[in-house]
């Protein structure tokens, strides 16, 4: 069964920073690449930050250059730092398998950057 649980989500100022985690069971998480989504309200879901089971990382061109996905193979756990943060980073952030999302999304991180 596969659980993703994100956490670290929370109410910034803008140019601040939060670091996100997303801890994966179910999954054979060493072979699947992973991806870090987000929602924004009134907004389709987007993919922001994806890396491969190699570590070869490749990000959405809102957020290069500020955000940094990585990956900890034993703790089967998925990371995305934020640097400088701006008031249209906000939204509930997801991770899931990339580029085929398992149908099971966890309840995603919320995150809010005020101006």
């Amino acid at each position: 069964q596969v659980q993703l649980v994100e956490s670290g989500g929370g109410l910034v100022q803008a140019g601040g920073s939060l670091r996100l985690s997303c801890a994966a069971s179910g999954i054979i998480f060493s072979i699947n690449a992973m991806g870090w989504y987000r929602q924004a309200p009134g907004k389709q879901r987007e993919m922001v930050a994806r890396i491969t089971f190699g570590g070869s990382t490749n990000y959405a061109d809102s957020v290069k250059g500020r955000f940094t996905i990585s990956r900890d193979g034993a703790k089967n756990t998925v990371y995305l730092q934020m640097n400088s943060l701006k008031p249209e980073d906000t939204a509930v952030y997801y991770c899931n398998r990339y580029p085929t999302p398992y149908p099971y999304w966890g309840q995603g991180t919320q995150v809010t950057v005020s101006s």
